[in-house]
């Protein structure tokens, strides 16, 4: 397993933004995208070796998404999780750039509309937030509710792809 920890910067509506941002991965792809900001330990793994080269594209295309340039992600990418987490993690990679859908549409969107709860925490689940837009699911009151990483970097995600 290789890791890189890296930074990333962007202008948005609530202002200019510096990230932190550690991936991880192996042959079969990314597994974690961390982001260091305080809000939840950061475990890098003995068992991990650093590389500042591994993750090239992922590093460039996470660069370009936060400086308006990349609206989706062409990686491989290989998060753990059951099998109602994976699929609900597919159903957010087809939610489009800028926009937000509720926790229902993602359930009903996976064939059960009762699963909102199921799907709330399959998104606190996820492994790879940012490329698997997590970020983008709000409440059935069309409020934020919910994100691993806290409420304001959600904010900030969702104003960055508002950002003209």
């Amino acid at each position: 397993m290789y890791y890189d920890k890296f930074t990333v910067s962007s202008t948005s509506a609530t202002g200019d933004q510096e990230y932190q941002l550690i991936l991880v991965g192996n042959e079969a792809g990314i597994t974690q995208l961390l982001i260091d900001n305080g809000t939840k330990a950061i475990h890098i793994s003995a068992d991990w070796q650093h590389s500042s080269t591994y993750f090239n594209d992922a590093k460039q295309q996470l660069r370009e998404y936060f400086n308006h340039i990349r609206k989706g992600f062409d990686l491989k990418l290989n998060p753990a999780g059951t099998v109602f987490q994976r699929h609900a993690w597919q159903q957010l990679t087809k939610i489009p750039y800028g926009e937000t859908r509720r926790y229902k549409d993602i359930a009903a969107g996976l064939g059960n509309p009762n699963a909102s709860r199921a799907v709330g925490m399959a998104n606190n689940k996820n492994p790879i937030p940012i490329i698997i837009p997590c970020h983008r699911v709000i409440g059935a009151n069309n409020k934020l509710v919910g994100y691993a990483y806290g409420l304001e970097l959600k904010q900030q995600l969702l104003s960055l792809e508002q950002y003209l």
